[in-house]
């Protein structure tokens, strides 16, 4: 059994559900499952409406209903033609119905709960699935829709509910196996889940990618296939350095560092049931067939290069905490910390001394009611639009000379760094700079840590400025010139001071 995951861009048009088809259809001898996102765009607008109607604005929340509903409608009918898209018409009306009532009711409330948020974002993969279940059978795959809601059981942590494996594992043995055994193929819904109860909850943005890695430990899955737009993960993103190149075998740890780091192509926590369960994950194009992608595995063979990869996570903060010396020593780390807990602050990067620490953390998601507390304890100052840039790779700290030639290559770019995280893990170099000087970075230390990456130069063999002599017949030149340019150049040479000691 294999559990396929596509990403929202993989199923966004009827064009993208027909390559879906078509790659499934190739694997219907090794028992897929099938996980698929909202198709793109539609989780950033059932959150845009779900702002309008809880700041009273029911208008305009309904009109982007109407705009998704037609989206959807039509996508079914060119999909399934004009009958089956009738027939599958009045399930999709179902979910239009519900979101229709609940915005309508949240214009009234004026307030979005974290409960009701998932409420609302569960309908993207509910609505999603639903059409590929039907696609798939209108091309003769043995596809049944599962509501993922009845199959992944979380706690009621709304927004980013934790998976309880026990309970999920009972249930998609009780519901998705038996289908499997009779060779049909599931198709369901990544993101969502729910509580025991059967309250609608969410993972997190991106959560698909976790969804599909639940399942398959779930049901003890050979394979996990992430499909999305990109030819698996690379030494680095494409859009900062042109030579970035695909990753053909990369390591579970890896892997999880270079996505917590920036890698938007996992999400963080995608690989942990894979991992608990030794289920290798391969990132897939869904663009490509053929695709190869990247294969992760619980242990990755060697690089030839000294890294595996570079990743940069922008939008940072460092927040620095200095005491004065001398006050309040005994105890201030303890406080800072307790700070933290206080407001579940989810910290990067730490750099500490007696009497002073720095921090990174994600702009969006520093509390300031956190810089307020912290400000009682010590000065405190921010600093925004800084990013942070990591470079991953197996035994780092066993190769002597690596942090030097690390930022020697940031320094001759003219980059200064602000932090530095060196011995915290083995297998990563990370250290913050501004925003801006990301791209500059990032490129040149691909070039100087991925050679091979780099487009071969075209080299003309210059030509020798020594004339040959006259003496040499036809035959003599064609010998030379069958050998290598060196030897034609010796023998050249060699001829020619013999003929000018002679003269």
């Amino acid at each position: 059994m294999i559990v396929m995951k596509f990403g929202g861009t993989s199923v966004e048009s009827a064009a993208a559900i027909e390559r879906v088809a078509e790659i499934v259809s190739s694997r219907r001898s090794q028992s897929p499952v099938v996980v698929v996102s909202a198709m793109a765009k539609v989780t950033d607008q059932l959150v845009e409406m779900g702002q309008r109607a809880a700041a009273g604005e029911a208008a305009g929340a309904l009109d982007l209903l109407s705009c998704l509903r037609q989206r959807h409608l039509a996508t079914a009918q060119e999909l399934l033609g004009t009958k089956r898209g009738a027939a599958v018409a009045p399930r999709l009306e179902v979910h239009f119905s519900e979101l229709n009532n609940f915005l309508r009711g949240l214009a009234a409330v004026r307030e979005l709960t974290p409960r009701g948020s998932d409420y609302l974002l569960s309908f993207g993969e509910l609505l999603s699935s639903l059409l590929v279940a039907d696609a798939f059978v209108v091309r003769r795959l043995n596809a049944s829709w599962i509501d993922s809601r009845q199959c992944l059981i979380t706690d009621a942590t709304y927004t980013r509910a934790v998976p309880q494996m026990l309970a999920t594992r009972s249930r998609c043995k009780k519901k998705i196996s038996p289908l499997v055994h009779k060779k049909r193929i599931p198709v369901m819904g990544g993101f969502i889940g729910s509580t025991a109860e059967g309250v609608p909850t969410t993972l997190g943005r991106g959560g698909s990618d976790y969804s599909a890695a639940i399942i398959g430990a779930a049901l003890e899955a050979t394979r996990i296939e992430i499909w999305t737009d990109v030819e698996g993960m690379m030494t680095t993103d494409p859009r900062l350095c042109g030579d970035a190149k695909t990753i053909r075998r990369i390591s579970f740890n890896e892997a999880a560092e270079l996505a917590y780091f920036g890698a938007k192509v996992l999400h963080p926590a995608t690989l942990l049931p894979a991992i608990h369960q030794d289920i290798p994950v391969y990132v897939l194009n869904s663009r490509n067939l053929k695709s190869t992608g990247t294969e992760i595995t619980a242990q990755a063979p060697p690089s030839r290069d000294v890294f595996r990869a570079i990743t940069a996570k922008s939008s940072i903060s460092i927040v620095n905490v200095v005491a004065s010396r001398g006050v309040m020593v005994h105890g201030f780390l303890r406080s800072v910390f307790e700070a933290m807990d206080r407001h579940g602050a989810s910290v990067d990067i730490v750099a500490i001394s007696e009497v002073s620490l720095s921090f990174t953390m994600e702009t969006k998601r520093l509390p300031p009611a956190l810089l307020n507390d912290l400000a009682r304890i010590a000065d405190v100052t921010c600093e925004n639009e800084q990013a942070i840039i990591c470079l991953v790779g197996e035994d780092i700290h066993g190769k002597p000379g690596i942090a030097a030639s690390v930022f020697n290559t940031v320094a001759r770019a003219g980059v200064n760094v602000r932090m530095i995280s060196q011995g915290a893990s083995e297998i990563n170099i990370s250290f913050v700079v501004k925003q801006s000087d990301v791209p500059r970075a990032v490129r040149a230390l691909h070039e100087h840590f991925f050679p091979s990456a780099r487009p071969a130069k075209r080299t003309r063999a210059r030509k020798s400025k020594v004339p040959l002599p006259e003496r040499m017949n036809g035959s003599g030149v064609k010998e030379l010139e069958a050998r290598s340019f060196r030897e034609q150049e010796t023998e050249v040479l060699a001829q020619t001071k013999s003929v000018a000691g002679a003269s």
